[in-house]
């Protein structure tokens, strides 16, 4: 339910607005996770009822899509807010000018350089795992899109933890694994011309951090792996070749295609999924179309 103008131009009281009818429709998708959310326009005032009402919904779908969100970066940066505090990318340089909250996304090159991440999400991954508190969500909204390619892909790690067999459950639990930032970093500099030289500011910004390979979903105490190929390089305590071996036998898990919902982007689209529940991968766009996005990141909990 969006608050409404009271005809002195402020807004209505909570009460006013509590007797107003909804138009707010949060319509689940056919697969294995997501929702979108209809007839709510976040240029407007959100009351607490329909916010409670969104943060419900992204507990149970983990991927919520906001359709046709004409929104500036500054409601961008407020909704966002509601969730928790921003966390701030470590490459600084394709921040939004005067919304340091906001990472541009783009493949799109202005006067020879880059102006945005061009290649991220290439591995799949869970934002900011690599941070002692790892993300809570993340919010891309849609700029430019391109005719083809572009989509984003999310899988279920609560249903990746379910059907995880018998003994592959009993040989994680409380296993704990490193995460870092570097771990695939020049490997995309090499053959990609959107990420710059990390100064030794940004390294020591990003040191490996170890979180539990099985994590408690802090607000529904739901389980999920927590492990991706981006950024998960090892697991301690046991010898490096079963870390690899266990290692890539979860990655292959986690991705699998039933756990799997595919977006395709609508023009003003913002995405808003929860880190804590999937990870994500680009899909690719091909290098001659455009595009861009925005892109905030609520902060987490320490994973336990």
């Amino acid at each position: 339910m969006t608050a409404t103008l009271a005809p002195s131009g402020q807004t209505a009281t909570a009460e006013a607005a509590a007797t107003s009818p909804s138009v707010l429709e949060i319509r689940p998708f056919d697969a294995p996770l997501g929702a979108e959310v209809l007839g709510l326009d976040l240029s407007q005032p959100l009351s607490a009822a329909d916010f409670s009402r969104i943060h419900r919904a992204h507990l149970d779908h983990h991927v919520l899509v906001f359709r046709d969100q004409r929104i500036t970066p500054r409601q961008h940066v407020d909704f966002s807010r509601r969730f928790g505090p921003l966390q701030i990318h470590v490459l600084k340089n394709f921040q939004l000018p005067n919304h340091p909250e906001i990472l541009i996304v783009s493949n799109i090159k202005e006067n020879g350089e880059p102006i945005g991440l061009g290649d991220a999400g290439h591995f799949w991954h869970s934002d900011l795992s690599y941070k002692d508190k790892p993300s809570l969500g993340s919010l891309l909204h849609a700029q430019e899109l391109p005719a083809e390619g572009g989509d984003t892909l999310f899988a279920n790690q609560h249903t990746a933890w379910d059907t995880l067999p018998l003994a592959l459950k009993t040989a994680v639990q409380g296993l704990r694994a490193e995460h870092t930032y570097l771990a695939k970093y020049e490997e995309l500099r090499s053959r990609s011309p959107w990420r710059p030289k990390l100064t030794q500011e940004q390294v020591d910004e990003v040191k490996p951090v170890v979180h539990p390979v099985v994590r408690t979903h802090p607000e529904t105490g739901r389980k999920a792996l927590f492990v991706s190929e981006h950024f998960t390089t090892r697991i301690l305590d046991i010898p490096e070749d079963e870390s690899k071996a266990l290692l890539t036998e979860l990655f292959e898990h986690t991705s699998r295609p039933e756990l799997i919902y595919r977006h395709q982007w609508q023009p003003h689209d913002m995405v808003f999924w929860d880190n804590r529940s999937v990870t994500h991968l680009a899909a690719g766009t091909p290098d001659h179309l455009r595009r861009k996005l925005y892109r905030t990141t609520i902060e987490g909990d320490t994973p336990f």
